[in-house]
């Protein structure tokens, strides 16, 4: 806190003048350890903070998904067409998400999450939670989705024609 303005006289009456401000300087050490605090804080309200897992496949996150979502396929399309779980599933999401982070588990229709998160749980995962009707429900309810924008190509003008050469008179 700055001292109070003290007051000096002059030609054209008093005049308040403020004191210099008083400045506090710690030392690195100090200085180091309040940062660590910080991002210590930072951290734990990090934890705190509720993320998006989507479990459906690569190309049905290209077509659209949440803003700052992770993805991790719980299945994966054959050629065959058929789907088939993902066997490091698990693994994968231990490699994104503590165990004791709070995840929002969800799919394109709350089907595949459900199986997910049932997983998750028997794997350790403390507080996960399925978000009932997937993507379709949350984009049907106007919440926000990043949706790519597919622009067509620009169309291309026909070649001009030239005149061929003229055949000699024979």
């Amino acid at each position: 806190m700055a001292p109070p303005p003290q007051e000096i006289s002059s030609e054209s009456g008093p005049v308040a003048v403020s004191a210099p401000a008083v400045v506090v300087t710690v030392d690195v050490l100090t200085a180091a350890s309040e940062l660590n605090q910080q991002r210590q804080q930072e951290e734990e309200d990090e934890k705190q903070a509720w993320k998006y897992l989507d479990v459906r496949t690569e190309e049905e996150m290209a077509k659209g998904h949440l803003h700052s979502s992770l993805n991790v396929p719980y299945m994966f399309l054959t050629p065959q067409g058929t789907r088939e779980k993902n066997p490091l599933f698990v693994e994968q999401v231990a490699s994104l998400f503590a165990t004791d982070q709070h995840i929002l588990v969800g799919c394109q229709s709350g089907k595949r999450s459900e199986l997910a998160c049932v997983d998750l749980l028997a794997a350790g995962f403390m507080d996960v939670k399925n978000v009932g009707g997937g993507y379709i429900a949350w984009v049907q309810n106007g919440l926000p989705a990043v949706v790519p924008v597919h622009t067509p190509p620009q169309p291309t003008a026909p070649p001009t024609p030239t005149a061929a050469p003229a055949e000699p008179a024979t």
